[in-house]
């Protein structure tokens, strides 16, 4: 299906002229489905969607980029010029990875054009990105017999990328890049990469505030389901067991339906500063991990991303507190985060803001790790049993990816997160008794089991899906408002 749509919406692509107005004629009849002499963005996204450019704003971007009358489509002229004037800066993308001139580019010319960039990858992994490029190009145009060459001419590179709206270089790689943007409540994850013409431009606080603002509504969008993960996490025993249906109706009726939402203003407030203190962090982490002028390997990578996120949680982690007392507070216990705070240095002192940051540490490591493994695993699965769709594996394949990925980090780090979380809201609960961690791993082991250290991890779960998806759609909509699509 995919391939006959492709086939009907290009004829013939790559033996297009560059200044080949019949051509470009055909492809605007073909879009323009009501026939009204113009291509508005649903169309257009039609007709994306149909040759498998799923990027969220895609089409928004090619008609505002084209648009000169500014009536929001495109009429013949105007999509015309657009892709000439497109094709003039693929042209010079295609060239300047083409570093020996011969019309072809290789996997030594990826790997070189990446490094310049930094991003390091292997030989063996440019010629897979070759490879999938030329097994896409040839099965789509009915050819089969493949050279095992290895290439990429200036027709295979015009005929994929002319109706995606990636210009530059750098473009082109975050089309290829997976950005670490899908916040499930727990910001743990290796921080996200910028490239160094990204970091000298306003690029990359753009992608950090799009990112914000993603994990605001996507953890108040999730909010509830999190105050019950906090609070099964809390208060269920194998003697007081609390069911989901059980829990939220012993909350509503404690104080209300606007009760869900306790502790998520504080939630929300601490990714601001969580988000900069980790990425400033993490770039001064690789600078000392990695020597001067060589490329940073994965193993360091994951070593800075480990201690950006240890430095980013110990100055964050009063707030972990306060959220945590906040969302397991009862009506009229504390007016607000500051009458909070209060309260806590007074009756505890200052070393009651620190509980729990012990496991709350070493639950990093697993979480990053895994969750950093088991993506990379997944999206190469994917890929080599999809060749022909590699260079655009699509928004549900990423999202799926990242789904699994989060929640098998959250598998390997939830019992620390729970000692964590019992911890956090120990003074509260009994002042008398202050339990260390492998104390309380004990006492759980031996009054609850094995089980007893995944309590609250059906809500948990629960909240993945909906939050990896909230954060997504919103993430990508605030990139093309700060226009920063791509």
């Amino acid at each position: 299906m995919y391939r006959a749509l492709r086939t009907f919406l290009l004829p013939g692509a790559r033996c297009w002229d560059t200044d080949s107005e019949r051509s470009y004629q055909d492809l605007f009849e073909r879009l323009d489905t009501n026939k009204d002499g113009k291509v508005d963005v649903a169309e257009l996204r039609a007709g994306l969607k149909a040759m498998g450019i799923f990027r969220l704003g895609a089409a928004q971007k090619i008609v505002s980029s084209g648009d000169q009358n500014e009536d929001g489509c495109l009429d013949f002229n105007e999509f015309s010029k657009y892709l000439k004037d497109h094709e003039k800066k693929l042209r010079l993308t295609f060239k300047s990875l083409d570093r020996n001139n011969d019309g072809h580019i290789d996997a030594l010319e990826i790997q070189q054009s990446l490094a310049e960039l930094g991003i390091d990858i292997s030989q063996e992994n440019a010629q897979k990105i070759l490879q999938r490029f030329e097994l896409r190009y040839h099965a789509l145009a009915g050819v089969m017999d493949i050279d095992g060459t290895m290439m990429v001419d200036w027709n295979e590179w015009r005929e994929h990328f002319l109706l995606y709206p990636a210009q530059s270089l750098q473009e082109i790689i975050r089309y290829w890049k997976h950005s670490s943007v899908l916040d499930i409540g727990d910001s743990l994850a290796i921080p996200d990469e910028f490239t160094e013409e990204e970091k000298s431009s306003d690029r990359w606080w753009k992608h950090l505030v799009a990112g914000a603002a993603a994990g605001a509504v996507s953890r108040t969008g999730t909010a509830p389901l999190d105050r019950m993960k906090v609070f099964m996490q809390v208060h269920s025993s194998k003697s007081n067991r609390i069911s989901l249906v059980g829990g939220f109706r012993q909350m509503i009726v404690e104080g209300g339906l606007g009760s869900l939402w306790r502790g998520n203003g504080i939630n929300v407030l601490k990714i601001a500063p969580e988000t900069a203190i980790k990425f400033m962090a993490y770039e001064q982490y690789k600078k000392l991990l990695s020597s001067k002028g060589e490329k940073i390997q994965t193993h360091q990578r994951f070593l800075a991303g480990s201690l950006a996120g240890a430095t980013a949680q110990t100055a964050i982690y009063p707030m972990e507190v306060l959220k945590t007392r906040l969302t397991l507070r009862k009506t009229g216990q504390y007016s607000g985060m500051f009458d909070c705070a209060k309260k806590i240095l007074k009756n505890e002192g200052v070393k009651a803001f620190y509980k729990g940051y012990v496991p709350n540490l070493v639950g990093i490591i697993p979480y990053a790790g895994i969750d950093l493994a088991v993506y990379e695993s997944l999206k190469g699965a994917w890929l080599s049993y999809h060749p022909k769709d590699s260079a655009n594996p699509g928004v549900m394949v990423l999202v799926g990816c990242g789904t699994v990925s989060s929640t098998c980090g959250q598998l390997a780090s939830y019992p620390l997160a729970l000692v964590r979380t019992r911890m956090q809201a120990q003074a509260s609960l009994d002042a008398s008794v202050q339990t260390s961690m492998t104390g309380l791993i004990k006492k759980i082991l031996a009054k609850d089991g094995f089980l007893g250290l995944y309590r609250g991890i059906l809500p948990n779960f629960m909240k993945v899906i909906p939050a990896v998806s909230i954060s997504y759609v919103v993430y990508e909509y605030m990139k093309t408002g700060l226009g920063i699509s791509n």
